[in-house]
């Protein structure tokens, strides 16, 4: 397990399947969901998702990149997924994200420990 979510973690921004991901933990299909399941607490794909996002927040902070450009950037394959999900995990649209983020005025290490996704 912890050699697939590696895999995740190097490579967010491939597309990335369930298949693949359980030949390199080398269980089956569905032993693998479920294990990773049981393992760290979330889907494999709600985890790429939110790995995905994670880096997204750091390039909506960090770069002048639009949020069309950073969604591809991260592994999203539309702007309306990225956006949908981006929500789902922050609470915020990446607009607003950028926004709040960028307007605080607070060291970047407190910003990424307070505004750390959760979901």
């Amino acid at each position: 397990m912890l050699r697939a979510r590696d895999a995740m973690d190097r490579a967010y921004a491939e597309p990335l399947d369930i298949p693949a991901l359980a030949r390199i933990a080398l269980v089956s299909e569905a032993h693998f969901t479920r294990t990773f399941r049981a393992t760290f607490g979330e889907t494999p794909h709600r985890y790429l998702q939110r790995r995905r996002v994670e880096r997204a927040m750091f390039l909506l902070r960090e770069t002048d990149r639009s949020v069309t450009e950073v969604c591809y950037a991260v592994g999203f394959g539309s702007p309306g997924t990225f956006s949908r999900t981006f929500r789902d995990i922050v609470g915020q649209s990446p607009r607003e994200y950028r926004k709040s983020a960028t307007a605080t005025g607070v060291p970047t290490c407190f910003a990424m420990a307070w505004m750390r996704p959760n979901g």
